[in-house]
């Protein structure tokens, strides 16, 4: 089975909120939006091979520091994905990904605790605006949680990335797969599970 390539690698906070997230940009996204920031991620082997060997030595390394794996896409490669995101939930961490899709491919969604979905459009803004098609969503809570994205007009003025206490009441469906049961937010995510 192919490995996935990684480009980069960090210690993040924002991009999981409440989480203490090692990100990995995976590399060869077939998406190519307009304006991305990872574009020099593009190539599929762009960077390193992302084995189970190295992700394990990765853990380990930031043991005790970090709570969630994310993966920067990765998608487009669901086999070898899901076979990281299980080792990640082996050592007891929170997995989330980033897609650039609408919804994961069959078989990603049980092993994920976080999902943001929807491709970069800079004209409908980054996730958390009002008019952006991206979406962010916990899923152990059954919750959008887009609006945790938000800027407080304020803090927008200033650049600053202080999230607003906006929210939103929703609804939800069971969403059963082969391997688990997974809910979602009804008319929100579509699965292929």
């Amino acid at each position: 089975m192919p490995n996935l390539y990684f480009y980069a690698e960090q210690v993040v906070w924002q991009e999981v909120p409440g989480e203490t997230s090692l990100a990995f940009t995976i590399s060869g996204c077939p998406l190519g939006c307009k304006g991305c920031h990872s574009a020099q991620s593009w190539p599929a082997t762009a960077g390193t091979p992302l084995t189970a060997e190295l992700l394990l030595e990765k853990l380990q390394k930031y043991r005790g520091l970090i709570s969630c794996v994310l993966f920067l896409g990765g998608e487009w490669q669901p086999k070898p994905l899901q076979q990281l995101l299980q080792l990640c939930k082996k050592q007891g961490l929170k997995t989330c990904l980033y897609t650039g899709l609408d919804s994961p491919p069959p078989g990603l969604l049980p092993l994920l605790d976080y999902l943001k979905t929807g491709r970069w459009q800079a004209e409908l803004g980054p996730l958390g605006s009002p008019g952006s098609n991206q979406r962010f969503y916990d899923l152990n809570l059954l919750q959008e949680q887009s609006w945790k994205f938000r800027q407080t007009e304020q803090n927008s003025k200033n650049s600053a990335a202080t999230l607003s206490t906006t929210s939103t009441a929703t609804t939800s469906t069971t969403i059963t797969t082969t391997a688990t049961t997974k809910t979602t937010l009804e008319g929100l995510l579509p699965c292929n599970d």
